[in-house]
């Protein structure tokens, strides 16, 4: 059997019907590109999943992995190791908090959301919990139970007392707001309605996407973020970020909490951590939350919490973003992205709005502007014009992720302004053949 019959005949691809899959079959990762069998190279502008934050393949942290491979491969977590301490201790030294923190390392970003979970539930001592709809957070029991958007369906009925409210979105405003301004005013209005209904003193935290991921690439209104904080401390419930796609440098800073100037009280993170080269997650809790485990129990744990390869790829990756000025780059990325979609939006008409911050931005494609009829339906499988832009954009050797109607434009930090640039001509000339298909 060829790799493509055997992918199909014995792997099951995630969020997929199987039989009409046909990507390609990747085998190597060269900076900002991915490579498959035949040689062909496609620009990675998503990063793989919002997450290989340094580019495929970089060194210093392939040089980690290998010399820990040679050193040690696995080590109970209830053992202290060396990696595994350095590496918290950077985190700590890049968290928002001035106290510092501490941090649980979990495999991946589902099982820190989880961990959170048991986490604000123990310290608080209340059982419900609040998220937005709006949202991902994970595929496991716990986690799809905090996500609002449909991949939690399957996972339902999930673990109680998680309770969904509506968070902005100026494009399309759940509060019939008429500016930013009033969408924040009618937003934390109807957050507070639901705290109140839900009796705020059974709450335990808010868990949100600080900017929203896969769901849109949403950028809350300025006051909104405080807003929530202050709501918060008024009612004594903690407010966690998940920081899994928003962590390392991807809006210009460590974690978005700094770039957006409000902190949380714990932050799940993965992905970036490691540059998603080794599986690794974790929650951040701030030092004056976090020695309560001294006397008290806490009661999570995974046999590969704090692996030692994964710390020590962790490890190195951090340095790499230090050394390299990766945290601010997104700065720059920034106004050339916004920029050079910005040119896309003036020249096609399914674009309906373009947002992001840092290196994570979104086009938000629709039929027609003046509805914003989606191009392709929520909470139904890809239309067939958002499927073949893909295949297009494939064609023309770029990688892009698409939800919904949503394309996740959010290349690694390390991207040349030249591969940039082509990422552009490439989804000008894939945009075209569409307009012309639909047509």
């Amino acid at each position: 059997m060829d790799l493509d019959t055997l992918h199909r005949r014995y792997v099951l691809t995630p969020w997929s019907a199987q039989a009409s899959l046909n990507p390609p079959v990747i085998v190597r990762g060269e900076g900002s590109y991915l490579v498959d069998r035949e040689g062909k190279r496609y620009l990675d502008l998503t990063s793989g999943l919002v997450a290989v934050n340094l580019g495929h393949g970089h060194p210093k942290v392939v040089q980690a992995i290998q010399d820990q491979a040679q050193t040690l491969c696995y080590a109970p977590p209830s053992f202290f190791h060396d990696k595994r301490a350095l590496l918290a201790a950077r985190l700590s030294e890049l968290s928002p908090w001035p106290e510092g923190a501490r941090v649980f390392f979990t495999p991946s970003g589902t099982e820190a959301n989880e961990d959170a979970i048991k986490m604000v539930r123990h310290l608080t001592g209340r059982f419900k919990i609040l998220a937005a709809y709006r949202s991902f957070h994970g595929s496991t029991h716990g986690s799809s139970a905090l996500t609002g958007e449909n991949r939690r369906f399957s996972a339902e009925p999930a673990i109680p007392g998680v309770v969904h409210f509506f968070a902005p979105y100026p494009y399309r405003s759940p509060f019939y707001a008429s500016d930013p301004e009033e969408e924040v005013v009618r937003a934390l209005d109807h957050l507070e309605r639901v705290l109140l209904h839900e009796d705020p003193s059974r709450v335990a935290a808010i868990f949100l996407e600080p900017v929203v991921g896969s769901n849109g690439v949403i950028v809350y209104p300025q006051g909104y973020l405080e807003g929530v904080r202050r709501i918060a401390d008024r009612y004594g419930i903690l407010l966690v970020f998940d920081e899994v796609m928003t962590g390392f440098g991807r809006l210009g800073a460590p974690f978005a909490a700094q770039r957006l100037g409000v902190a949380p009280d714990l932050i799940t993170f993965a992905k970036g951590v490691t540059s998603a080269y080794v599986p690794l997650g974790g929650v951040l809790v701030r030092e004056g939350l976090a020695k309560r485990f001294d006397q008290e129990v806490l009661w999570a744990g995974h046999t590969y919490a704090g692996h030692p390869l994964a710390v020590a790829a962790g490890l190195a990756a951090v340095e790499a973003y230090l050394e390299e000025g990766l945290f601010e780059r997104a700065h720059r990325l920034e106004g050339l992205l916004r920029e050079g979609l910005r040119a896309l939006y003036e020249k096609h008409p399914f674009i309906g709005d373009v947002r992001g911050l840092g290196a994570f931005f979104a086009l938000e494609l629709v039929k027609d502007r003046a509805t914003k009829e989606p191009l392709s339906p929520w909470h139904a499988p890809l239309s067939p014009a958002v499927q073949a832009l893909l295949r297009a954009l494939l064609r023309e050797g770029v990688y892009v992720v698409a939800k919904h109607n949503i394309l996740l434009i959010a290349p690694p930090l390390t991207i040349k302004e030249a591969e940039l640039e082509a990422g552009f001509q490439a989804l000008g000339r894939a945009l075209r053949g569409l307009e012309v298909e639909v047509r």
